[in-house]
């Protein structure tokens, strides 16, 4: 009899491997239909019973089983007081920078690093130029800071061309420094992740720049004073 029920158990569970991975195809389809180009991550079962978690350029939807019905928002456990979609969108932004690498972005590093940001900045925005003019204050705070570029006047804009310029510059760091204080940079092209850096942030939801992304992947818009930021990095 126990041996019975063991080959009925058994039978059971591929039954539901079988029809998870229906789903799964139903909904990879559909989403090509309706988005086409999109790349879709992952698909699996998410939190709520009959709904999957769809993983797909740098963002979280949420399908029906049949991939019919589509929704993108945020999702919460009432009962842990948590955003469940926020904390696994930081999950994959983490991961989405660690594909870029470090080898495509421009780096300050102190002596003794504590902790690592990214910031998607604009040379010729405001508040990036004053959150670089005090990047020795971050360093002092022991803060790594990775720029990425996101040029908000778009490709072909002059912003844009000042961010393959200091990136093709034989010394990126002091052409970057250089840029932000206004000086002309002798204009330059080579393979640069100018476009890599933008399509990133617009996958991340940019509204604006700067935009910080900690270590942990979490989002803080705006420019963070360096004592404010080793502070909130300390508590994440």
């Amino acid at each position: 009899m126990k041996k019975i029920s063991g080959i009925v158990l058994f039978a059971v569970a591929m039954l539901a491997v079988n029809i998870v991975s229906a789903d799964e195809a139903a909904i990879k389809k559909a989403l090509s239909e309706f988005m086409p180009g999109a790349q879709v991550d992952s698909v699996k079962p998410s939190e709520v019973n009959g709904l999957f978690e769809v993983i797909a350029g740098g963002n979280i939807f949420y399908a029906s089983e049949d991939g019919r019905y589509l929704l993108q928002g945020q999702l919460f456990d009432a009962v842990e007081k948590k955003n469940i979609t926020e904390s696994k969108l930081a999950g994959v932004r983490k991961a989405d920078l660690d594909k870029v690498g470090e080898k495509n972005m421009i780096i300050f590093k102190p002596a003794t690093s504590k902790h690592v940001v990214s910031v998607f900045t604009d040379i010729d925005c405001g508040y990036c130029r004053k959150l670089h003019s005090e990047i020795d204050q971050y360093m002092a705070q022991g803060i790594t800071v990775r720029y990425l570029f996101f040029p908000r006047a778009g490709k072909g804009s002059e912003s844009y061309s000042k961010a393959v310029s200091v990136w093709c510059a034989a010394d990126k760091q002091k052409a970057l420094t250089a840029a932000k204080k206004g000086d002309t940079l002798e204009s330059k092209t080579c393979d640069n992740p100018v476009d890599q850096h933008m399509a990133l942030g617009e996958a991340f939801g940019m509204s604006g720049t700067p935009m910080i992304v900690t270590g942990k992947g979490n989002v803080l818009p705006g420019y963070v004073p360096a004592a404010q930021l080793a502070k909130i990095l300390s508590n994440e």
